[in-house]
């Protein structure tokens, strides 16, 4: 999901203007369009690249269930699909994350109120509760679907505001398959979690250190690897990613212009040099390089993942994007919400060429769709210094969507603000709620055209089955509502009260 800046106004209907799906806004000649907006990139007071939000309480699918936290009653609720018939389980107190397994056998749910994880099985709605340490807010499921780990994190919303003692230093690891709970002091500060692809590690990202956790051990303990001498003074460690076969992590540090190289195996720290002021670092989908994007130098690093101390190769960028988007076959997208600029680059990774292509406004957000076929622009509202005042996107919410195979556009102005936004797992498909409008938007990747569906009430939450193309919604009501929708069939069911396992409306 991708989550934007705020404020928007609302009117009847979501999408108030449609530009031709046939027009090209495309930049391709020899010298890229100006830059624009008041930014200065060599500045780390430049606002950071602003990346997806933790969306709390959304609801979590499997490939048959989607599983609901209430809070406020203490459950959890399992609407089936496609029948929408609705099971509520007892769990802790104020649950207020919900994620599923790997394999979607079972649920966990983070209960603030409580101090204890749920973990309930998906087929029979069986829980067990198991206590984790207090004032935990966060909650990470290891990919292989074995391990849960929660943490505190001072920046997220909390159902239940921490009070008493608080540590920023704790995490709690639980084994979903026995129970057992391991609790831990890590290093302060902890960011999240990253798990190796063969999950027998766990690693622990926190500012001044790394913490190592075997996971096949028979007693379970971190190893630490420090960053930075001192902890209190570390810079904010803001990325970390893993190489494939678990040797290196990565770590990228607010305003550090190198990358900390950690040698896994031989627990060794070095630095290497990535450009002035880097602000956004990713693997490659195959997993093979490290891409690090350098801001202020307005250049893209690139690392050998498995040998990161070669020669990185450098593509340099006509704007200052900030932000790095690969889909999974290799297509890269650059593009910054840090600054007012009406550009994003298209990166030819194996070339190292970069063409700049131009944008009707500003960009909030981008999405590319699972095939890498389609790109998704969501824009500002503020716009660009020097903007057309008579466009008619000037001054309101706006998207593009892009062919990324010719270029072909079809902006789209909006009567308000996107907050969330999905996509199916085939590509074809890309859906999106407004602010305060009771409607689900549908876009149709392949043509590029839009549809949409009114809601019962306001959207909260919205996501996409995995396997499929059905969407659901969740929504404002006092006893719970969830919507699905099948756009194949353009149909739209809807069950409410699932808090009190209510009826079906068609």
């Amino acid at each position: 999901m991708l989550a934007l800046l705020a404020l928007g106004g609302c009117s009847e209907s979501g999408l108030k203007y449609a530009q031709d799906a046939s027009s090209d806004t495309g930049y391709s000649g020899a010298e890229p369009p100006s830059d624009t907006g008041d930014h200065d990139d060599t500045d780390v007071d430049t606002p950071p690249e602003e990346e997806d939000d933790f969306l709390r309480l959304a609801p979590a699918a499997t490939d048959a269930y989607v599983f609901i936290a209430n809070p406020t009653r203490g459950t959890v609720t399992r609407v089936s699909v496609p029948s929408l018939a609705a099971l509520t389980a007892d769990v802790g107190a104020l649950p207020a994350v919900v994620a599923t397994a790997a394999d979607y056998s079972y649920a966990v749910t983070l209960n603030e109120g409580s101090d204890d994880i749920s973990i309930v099985d998906a087929p029979t709605m069986a829980v067990t509760n198991v206590p984790v340490r207090p004032n935990l807010n966060r909650l990470a499921l290891s990919d292989d679907g074995k391990w849960a780990m929660a943490w505190y994190d001072p920046d997220a919303e909390s159902e239940d505001p921490a009070d008493g003692v608080l540590s920023f230093n704790e995490v709690s690891l639980v084994n979903l398959g026995t129970g057992i709970h391991t609790p831990m002091a890590v290093g302060f500060n902890p960011h999240g979690v990253k798990w190796s692809v063969d999950g027998a590690l766990a690693v622990v990202v926190s500012d001044a250190s790394l913490a190592l956790i075997d996971l096949t051990a028979d007693v379970l303990a971190p190893r630490f690897i420090p960053i930075e001498e001192d902890a209190m003074n570390a810079p904010a460690a803001e990325e970390v990613e893993l190489s494939p076969d678990g040797a290196f992590a990565f770590v990228r540090q607010f305003g550090a212009s190198e990358l900390v190289v950690v040698d896994l195996v031989g627990e060794a720290v070095e630095r290497v040099p990535v450009g002035e002021n880097p602000t956004d670092m990713d693997l490659s989908p195959d997993g093979e390089r490290i891409s690090v994007v350098a801001r202020g130098a307005r250049e893209v690093w690139t690392f050998d993942a498995r040998d990161p101390w070669g020669t990185p190769v450098i593509a340099p960028m006509a704007s200052a994007y900030g932000s790095v988007l690969f889909a999974d076959d290799g297509t890269a997208i650059l593009y910054t919400n840090a600054a007012l600029l009406t550009t994003y680059g298209v990166w030819d990774v194996t070339s190292g060429t970069i063409t700049e292509r131009s944008l009707i406004k500003p960009v909030a957000s981008m999405g590319v769709s699972p095939t890498g076929g389609s790109l998704l622009v969501f824009h500002t509202r503020a716009d660009a210094e020097g903007a057309d005042g008579t466009s008619p996107f000037y001054g309101e919410w706006a998207l593009t969507l892009i062919d990324l195979d010719d270029f072909r556009t079809n902006p789209l102005v909006l009567d308000a603000e996107p907050t969330n936004f999905a996509t199916s797992d085939d590509g074809r498909w890309g859906f999106f709620v407004l602010d305060g409008l009771k409607y689900l938007e549908i876009l149709n990747f392949e043509t590029l055209l839009y549809d949409e569906v009114r809601l019962p009430s306001e959207p909260v939450h919205l996501g996409v089955l995995p396997g499929g193309n059905t969407a659901w919604v969740s929504q404002e009501h006092d006893l719970g509502r969830i919507s699905f929708y099948e756009p194949a069939s353009a149909s739209l069911d809807t069950i409410t009260g699932f808090e009190l396992n209510s009826g079906i409306d068609h």
